[in-house]
């Protein structure tokens, strides 16, 4: 088995419907239709407020040969969204008393190895069981993606392969843990997982386009998946959807996935207090929380709070997210995944949703302005701060930024010594700073956004008891390599990072909060306690980045 296999009215131009908000429409339309032509592989949006459809366009193509262009009401293959429907279920019954979450994993599947340790199935919705993900799982049998497979033959490829980790001890996202489920929602009500889902779950929420089809099924309006892997647009190999029974077999519409984000708020399907349940991050056998809740993420996009999933299955990448301060809902559905592609194609699809996504929350970067090649020359030179070194050049009148620990970038003018960094959101802002005489000698870095760092290890050798709590290393979810560490040195609490900011002590100015003492930045430091009283989030808010001018 290959790895990480699941890992409109027309109006002009003929490509593009568009059903939305004016401003909105005024500020995505042309980013769409400038990133996608009509001889690409598509991508669909929707952005939803308080329910309300504010924004919905489709761009592109639902089939290259035919030249088929793409409608909003199409359907598209969902990937690891499916988990989330799936979540649901097993809730449902949890709610009915007929299972409940501390329910082994034997109790419903007597065969299953027990591996010493108890496998709850809140283990297997949170992705804390450490059994091992089927898909990444070599096989020696050729082209296995393509056959038919039952869930015992799922079940039966993962179930001797030894525990990764103790159950409830770490987070593992494992395509296992939910077929389990599904396998586990037949068991207790005797009804296949897909009937259940249908009769249960997609018809009580209003959905009429959610559904699991074989690939001889007929579905009307079913969108073709592509790759693009040596430059060039392919038919991705064929993978048949009975892999990802339970985690990743679903195919749906952004307006019914829409219907569904309503459905579950509206208590359609599981109560209120259930459903805050599965919108809270799970807490670890260390006291600390994981990012995964039963059947979402729980992090922050672009400051806010997100709860959302991401589907890639062979074809397609499926992207909702639902931000609640802001009761704002989004959808973003494409007919192409290409993570192998040589070229930056991926990143720059990427990079459009973040795009799509900061401007349905009102993110809007400003516009950008021209500058003569003689004021671009003034900005260029080196600029430090603390462990970050900025190279700024001038290329055929463009800026380039090269960041010693960030990358290459283009700045884009958009003011009087003022710059934002092309295709990054949050929108991040350099500000150069002139003396008297007019030289630049200082620039500004700026992205006003917050990040919540989740605390892997405490610190338990810090002696100052009023300070002690705080103590210990935070880890970035999104990225599993970056780390924050707070110590105790002479009575006062030490930042460091293995970001480019500078190592600092930080001055208290409030219960639990505190900021940077470095006339380089000045980022705020919020320490979040749980009501136990422990702290195990890290807030940072960043503020200003000061690179003075070295040469």
């Amino acid at each position: 088995m290959r790895k990480r296999i699941l890992s409109l009215l027309l109006c002009l131009p003929a490509w593009i419907y568009v059903h939305a908000q004016t401003n909105l429409a005024q500020q995505l339309d042309p980013i769409l239709s400038a990133a996608i032509s009509p001889s690409d592989p598509g991508v669909v949006v929707l952005i939803a407020k308080k329910g309300k459809i504010i924004y919905e366009a489709a761009v592109g193509s639902a089939n290259l040969e035919l030249k088929v262009p793409l409608k909003p009401d199409m359907v598209f293959r969902i990937g690891s969204v499916t988990k989330q429907f799936t979540a649901v279920g097993i809730l449902q019954l949890i709610e009915q008393g007929k299972i409940s979450l501390q329910d082994s994993v034997q109790q419903y599947l007597k065969d299953f190895p027990n591996k010493g340790a108890t496998i709850t199935i809140e283990n297997l919705l949170t992705h804390t069981s450490g059994i091992t993900d089927y898909t990444a799982i070599d096989s020696d049998i050729p082209f296995i993606e393509r056959r038919d497979f039952t869930p015992e033959f799922i079940i039966d490829y993962f179930k001797q392969t030894p525990l990764e980790f103790k159950p409830g001890t770490r987070y593992g996202y494992s395509n296992s843990n939910y077929t389990l489920l599904a396998y586990i929602i037949e068991k207790v009500t005797g009804m296949p997982y897909h009937q259940y889902l249908a009769e249960k779950v997609i018809q009580p929420a209003g959905l009429t386009n959610t559904r699991f089809a074989g690939e001889k099924t007929i579905v009307p309006l079913r969108v073709t998946g592509y790759t693009r892997d040596n430059g060039f647009y392919e038919h991705c190999d064929y993978q048949t959807l009975s892999i990802g029974y339970g985690c990743g077999d679903l195919l749906s519409t952004a307006q019914d996935l829409n219907k569904w984000n309503e459905a579950l708020l509206a208590g359609k399907l599981i109560r209120a207090a259930t459903l805050e349940h599965a919108y809270t991050p799970y807490k670890l056998a260390d006291g600390t929380f994981s990012v995964y809740g039963y059947g979402w993420f729980i992090n922050q996009v672009n400051g806010k709070k997100c709860i959302h999933h991401e589907g890639q299955t062979s074809g397609f990448i499926a992207l909702e997210k639902y931000f609640p301060a802001e009761e704002l809902y989004t959808v973003i559905l494409t007919n192409v995944k290409s993570g192998e592609d040589k070229t930056d194609f991926s990143n720059r699809r990427f990079k459009l949703f973040a795009q799509v996504e900061a401007l349905a929350l009102g993110k809007a970067p400003p516009a950008a302005i021209t500058m003569s090649d003689q004021q671009l020359d003034s900005f260029t030179g080196t600029y430090q701060a603390g462990k970050q070194t900025i190279a700024i050049r001038h290329k055929k009148g463009t800026l380039i930024c090269d960041a010693s620990m960030e990358g290459r970038f283009k700045l884009l003018p958009v003011g009087t010594d003022k710059f934002i960094i092309e295709n990054v959101t949050p929108v991040s802002s350099f500000a150069f700073i002139r003396d008297k005489a007019g030289k630049v000698v200082e620039l500004i870095a700026m992205q006003s956004t917050t990040f919540d760092w989740r605390k892997v290890g405490a610190d338990t050798s810090a002696v100052n008891e009023s300070l002690k709590a705080y103590a210990g290393k935070y880890q970035l979810p999104t990225m599993r390599n970056t780390f924050t560490t707070i110590t105790v040195r002479n009575h006062t609490l030490m930042a460091s990072s293995t970001t480019p900011l500078p190592d600092t002590d930080l001055v208290q100015t409030g219960p639990d909060q505190f900021r940077s003492n470095t006339p380089e930045f000045d980022f705020q430091f919020v320490f979040v306690r749980q009501p136990n009283g422990e702290v195990q989030t890290l807030r940072i808010t960043q503020g200003p980045l000061h690179c003075r001018k070295i040469r």
